[in-house]
């Protein structure tokens, strides 16, 4: 509850900042010691050190498992906010209006790690959702920025109302909005309600896959990502999609068994759709943040791995895939945004002009690749652990990795341009301290990848 509370008063604060305060670099600066607190509040909750007492009724439940996803995307946004502060106030007149936006959307991710009752998750995913319509649409003298915001607020729009509609066909068949276990009939292994309980999970299910950009319902994902400004698009395109994965694993885990027999078979056409249309689409692109797009809705297919079931790689294989994937976007993403131009033509002969970018962007794809030694990789090795002890057959499995491989293809068609191919790199002026933000981020990516343990310890004390 503190991290609810605490992050839409930080929101309301930043509103206030905005015309309090003219210097940009101040409302940076208040937007970090903000985040820093809510780190350390959520820390002391973790620990149970401090909590406040409240009855519920239900509504939420605060688990270890929520309140450290919770830790994972503040300290997430607080890198983001230090890394691209800068960027940030170049859009628009008022930065502080944009801090206030992500605190809101922070604590409608607070709502969606804690939520046991489906009307909480319902308020969590639109509270999430609303401001991101408005940052995809914050340049608004772009065009293709203009249109994004409007084909966002439009697919958002649609997928809730599936949502809601799945929400009542659930409240039909149970008579509660509380997340309860599934009445299974023995015989079937179904649900004893299954003919309108199984309709409204599998409708809250295609509402789901369009928040996470899931094929095939990833059609929005490609023109909103590279319509909005690209400083917003890291932010969509990683703390705001592990907070729809996290709601998703932790809606299914307590639900999927509803479904029966079926939910395997729905599940397993989604995922191998995603992995299919995420990295064969992302070898065609020519432009680096198209790419990055597609990429991330094949990011989304390993993912899903983690719904086949609750074990205890499905959950830390998930917490370390929404770590190890958000620190190489975010880091990718701000190389890419000190670029020209977003070809894979704009990298030629960068790791001669600016070997230390050039090095850290290497790290970052080989990370995304899912390389040895990198947090990607152990991400994907737990991910696909957590599908064999599932029970999924093994083809599946060696149907990732194939695709895993595809995605080699196009990560290191990037790492061939900025090392092997002759070129003058369209890159504007990048300052000492950025360079030293992104090797943070790259030395972070390293760490994840040699000591993942180190990161999961606070899952079991």
């Amino acid at each position: 509850m503190n991290a609810i509370i605490a992050s839409a008063l930080l929101g309301v604060l930043m509103m206030f900042a905005s015309w309090i305060f003219d210097n940009e670099k101040t409302h940076t600066r208040i937007a970090l010691v903000g985040l820093l607190a809510l780190i350390v509040a959520n820390v002391l909750q973790l620990n149970g050190i401090y909590t406040i007492p409240v009855d519920y009724k239900g509504l939420l439940s605060f688990t270890q498992f929520g309140l450290y996803v919770n830790t994972i995307l503040f300290i997430l946004t607080f890198l983001y906010v230090w890394l691209n502060g800068d960027e940030i106030a170049k859009i628009g007149n008022h930065a502080a209006d944009f801090y206030a936006l992500f605190f809101f959307i922070l604590c409608g991710a607070s709502i969606l790690t804690s939520f046991n009752n489906l009307l909480m998750l319902f308020i969590g995913i639109e509270i999430l959702s609303i401001p991101l319509y408005i940052l995809t649409g914050a340049d608004k003298k772009n065009l293709n920025s203009n249109e994004a915001a409007l084909k966002y607020f439009l697919m958002g729009a649609f997928s809730t109302g599936i949502f809601l509609l799945g929400i009542t066909f659930i409240y039909g068949a149970t008579g509660t909005f509380q997340l309860i276990t599934p009445n299974v009939n023995p015989a079937t292994g179904m649900a004893r309600e299954q003919l309108m309980q199984s309709a409204g999970l599998i409708l809250i299910f295609v509402s789901f896959n369009f928040k996470v950009s899931a094929a095939p319902f990833h059609f929005w994902t490609p023109d909103v990502y590279d319509g909005a400004p690209t400083v917003f698009t890291s932010f969509m395109a990683t703390i705001v999609k592990a907070t729809a994965i996290i709601a998703f694993v932790v809606l299914f885990h307590s639900q999927y068994k509803a479904l029966g027999y079926s939910w395997e078979l729905l599940l397993t056409f989604v995922l191998i759709s995603t992995l299919f249309v995420g990295n064969i689409t992302a070898v065609f692109q020519r432009s680096v943040k198209r790419m990055l797009a597609y990429s991330s809705i094949a990011q989304v297919g390993f993912m899903l791995f983690a719904l086949y079931g609750p074990t205890n790689f499905a959950n830390e294989g998930i917490l370390l895939y929404i770590m190890a994937y958000s620190v190489a976007s975010i880091g990718l993403f701000g190389v890419l945004i000190k670029m020209k131009d977003y070809s894979f033509e704009a990298f030629n002969g960068l790791a001669k002009k600016e070997p230390l970018i050039a090095a850290m962007t290497t790290i970052f794809l080989l990370s995304l690749a899912g390389i040895p030694l990198t947090g990607g990789f152990f991400a994907k090795y737990y991910m696909l652990n957590a599908a064999v002890q599932s029970g999924i057959g093994l083809w599946l499995v060696a149907l990732a990795i194939l695709f895993a491989a595809v995605s080699v293809y196009y990560y290191f068609k990037l790492i061939q341009a900025m090392y092997f191919v002759e070129g003058e790199p369209a890159i504007h002026e990048v300052e000492q301290g950025y360079k030293y933000k992104l090797l943070v981020f790259a030395i972070l990516i390293l760490a994840i990848g040699i000591l993942p343990n180190v990161f999961l310890s606070y899952l079991y004390f």
